[in-house]
């Protein structure tokens, strides 16, 4: 019989560059097969549970039957009014929970709807060369074309506003930002903010902020949040996690909050593809809204004593690099003579140890790796051995 044809996928799914995540799962499979003995710092997937009265508050919510039916489009309002709550404690900031928060499954899921309501064939995407992958692929996906803005070390790895050329701002509709930066582990301050919604009003931008490790900052920064500047509501919009700063990453929560229509939009988005997130995961977040300082100070000093031993781990080795400010992980560059790919698997062959390669993360990212602090101290350290016992060292 013959065999039967298929029609092929849409060019917005054909065209998306290699998923290198996959390429590492298989390199990772193909050593465990060999019976390598890894430590797997690539995926930043946290290590530690939830915290407790979390876990007892979601498991009290499912045991009432009355939250078994679908969580309403917006989000449960006990959800939406402790976000509120939060950002009013947290950053100063005033979001009416009603019209100005979301719920949304999960941060990533929240900045691929976004990406879907505002970017089209006809706009552009101003995305960071550097990324968390969803911040390109999903603009790619909705078919949008997509202007990289250069992040580069010698500026902190924050993009040049002045040098994006006025064709790609002429076209433009989106704007994504994320510091504290996944990858890079950069932050950034209220003046860099304040120059990001400046730029934003002037262009008639939406200007996306992911505040996902907005809690895991360390040596006394405190991540600020876009929507303290002034006008940044006339214009902006800021997506916030659970799954890092309360280890709730696979309960799949989150919320946007700021500009009314921005969220609006999201929303219609949001109510055409789903349901959200179960009302039972909303009100263990809830509580931990509200009780974010008791919850993120130990998460955050953990990942801080774990940056401490890799970064010391690396300057043992050669490398020359300054202490990230915030997030779980810690960005280097690659050794002269590797790309970023030929780096990482020569690490799994001679040593053991799993990182992700830059290139991952977008085009900037070719010369670079990244280490996941997910981890304890001790599992770190041995990973640093296993790197001294391999001869692995930094050469520029």
């Amino acid at each position: 019989m013959p065999t039967a044809q298929h029609p092929a996928p849409t060019t917005r799914v054909t065209a998306l560059p290699t998923y290198v995540f996959a390429w590492l799962d298989e390199l990772k499979a193909a050593a465990r097969a060999r019976g390598a003995e890894l430590i797997d710092l690539g995926i930043g997937n946290p290590d530690r549970p939830t915290p407790a009265p979390v876990i007892d508050a979601i498991a009290r919510a499912w045991a009432d039957p009355s939250t078994h039916g679908y969580p309403p489009f917006r989000g449960a309002p006990r959800f939406l009014e402790a976000a509120a709550n939060h950002m009013r404690r947290r950053f100063g900031v005033t979001v009416d929970p009603a019209r100005e928060v979301l719920c949304v499954s999960g941060g990533k899921e929240g900045l691929a709807h976004l990406a879907m309501a505002y970017a089209d064939e006809t706009s552009v995407s101003l995305v960071p060369d550097i990324y968390y992958p969803v911040h390109g692929r999903a603009t790619l996906l909705a078919g949008s074309r997509t202007h990289w803005m250069p992040l580069a070390a010698e500026r902190d790895f924050l993009p040049d506003f002045s040098a994006i050329p006025a064709e790609a701002v002429a076209g433009a509709k989106l704007l994504f930002l994320n510091y504290p930066h996944n990858p890079t582990g950069a932050v950034a301050t209220h003046a860099f903010f304040e120059e990001a919604v400046a730029f934003a009003t002037r262009h008639s931008l939406v200007l996306v902020s992911d505040l996902a490790y907005s809690e895991i900052t360390f040596d006394g920064f405190v991540a600020p949040s876009v929507l303290e500047i002034a006008g940044a509501k006339d214009v902006a919009v800021e997506v916030h996690s659970c799954s890092k700063s309360f280890n709730m990453a696979g309960s799949r929560i989150g919320f946007v909050a700021g500009n009314a229509e921005i969220v609006d939009a999201l929303y219609a988005v949001r109510n055409n593809m789903g349901y959200g997130t179960p009302v039972p995961v909303q009100l263990g977040a809830a509580l931990a809204f509200d009780h974010a300082e008791r919850f993120t100070h130990d998460i955050a000093s953990t990942y801080q004593g774990r940056r401490d031993v890799i970064v010391a781990g690396l300057r043992s080795l050669g490398w020359e690099l300054d202490a990230p400010k915030g997030t779980m992980f810690v960005w280097a560059r690659v050794p002269s003579g590797f790309g970023s790919q030929e780096w990482t698997q020569h690490l799994i062959d001679a040593a053991g140890v799993v990182v992700s390669p830059g290139n991952a993360f977008g085009p900037g990212g070719e010369g670079f790796f990244r280490v996941s602090l997910v981890a304890d101290e001790a599992r770190l350290g041995a990973a640093v051995e296993r790197l001294r016992a391999a001869g692995v060292r930094y050469r520029a």
